[in-house]
């Protein structure tokens, strides 16, 4: 574990940094996120630069997805679980060292892995779900079986998630509906009954166009409310492709600039409720060769979450976002 000392930054301010890699794409269907971690190797550097304490925990083990003949709903549970398991350990492990996680994935299914993680520390926060999707679908009309767009249904106990993977944590569901917000979705056309019956506040992405920071402001005056403490889930698929291309699924004229995105997660890191951070679905192989786009990403997340003055938007407002 190398130790990397700094000044005080922007993401929960004066705590030190505990960076997570979970080079997974258990959950997933082809390659290339598992990837993300090591690409983005001079993160680390980046953050010290800034002013940032960092405490690298390496990267946990590389984990494939493969397709299962006999029970393709879902597809690889058994690694899925596995590697979230492994994900809430390490969680576990920089909390009680009093750092503050920054998770870079792997599919969204370490997700699950992470809440637990708090859970385990006693850490009941809030969720952030900014995503190009909902992720709401489970086995039972979910025909590819892939985890990887199911994570919110395991999260909130969604009829039909696979025991072994909703009941991953130290309690069920993982998190009720009213900690979770979803922010930035342009998908969600399977997932509309679903949304329909729950109660999770939600901000598409024609709402965030609006006034992204705005949005930000208000997703964090409401987590604060009612979780005290909330973790940012950064779906980078949240971006439309062509802006920023090296998201896994593409966003084509659908997603978020690049510059709406950073300008909504600095807000939320800068934040001192700001939990934990997890960035999702980073695939290079969709980046130029050269690797100029995933450094560009890389120096914008940076910039994000190391804001050391928090933005102003007048009052923070305590109402509940629409759903």
């Amino acid at each position: 574990m190398a130790r990397i000392e700094g000044k005080e930054g922007g993401l929960l301010m004066s705590r030190w940094i505990g960076l997570i890699g979970v080079p997974s794409i258990a959950g997933a269907h082809w390659p290339g996120q598992e990837k993300a971690p090591r690409v983005i190797a001079g993160l680390v550097e980046r953050l010290r630069a800034a002013g940032m304490t960092v405490i690298d925990h390496c990267d946990m083990p590389c984990s494939r997805w493969y397709p299962d003949r006999e029970h393709r709903r879902p597809h690889n549970l058994a690694a899925v679980v596995e590697v979230a398991r492994g994900a809430a350990d390490l969680v576990e492990a920089a909390l009680q060292d009093s750092e503050t996680p920054l998770v870079i994935g792997g599919d969204r299914t370490i997700e699950l892995g992470v809440l637990s993680g708090f859970l385990r520390r006693n850490v009941d926060a809030g969720l952030l779900y900014f995503d190009g999707g909902v992720d709401l679908r489970t086995p039972l009309d979910n025909p590819t079986g892939i985890l990887d767009s199911m994570g919110v249904a395991y999260i909130l106990g969604e009829p039909g998630s696979a025991e072994e993977f909703a009941r991953i944590g130290p309690r069920f569901p993982l998190m009720p509906a009213e900690k979770l917000v979803l922010f930035g979705y342009s998908r969600n056309e399977p997932e509309v009954e679903v949304l329909s019956r729950r109660s999770m506040p939600r901000y598409p992405v024609g709402r965030v166009r609006e006034g992204s920071e705005k949005a930000a402001a208000e997703t964090v005056a409401y987590l604060e409310e009612v979780a005290g403490r909330f973790v940012v889930h950064f779906d980078v698929d949240v971006n439309d492709f062509v802006d920023m291309p090296v998201a896994d699924v593409l966003q084509h004229n659908a997603g978020l600039t690049f510059r709406e995105a950073l300008a909504c997660l600095g807000v939320l890191a800068s934040s001192p409720k700001c939990a934990g951070l997890v960035v999702t679905e980073l695939n290079p192989d969709h980046a130029d060769e050269a690797g100029e786009t995933v450094t560009v990403f890389v120096q914008g997340l940076v910039d994000a979450v190391t804001a050391s003055k928090a933005r102003s938007f007048g009052p923070a407002t305590s109402r509940r976002p629409s759903t």
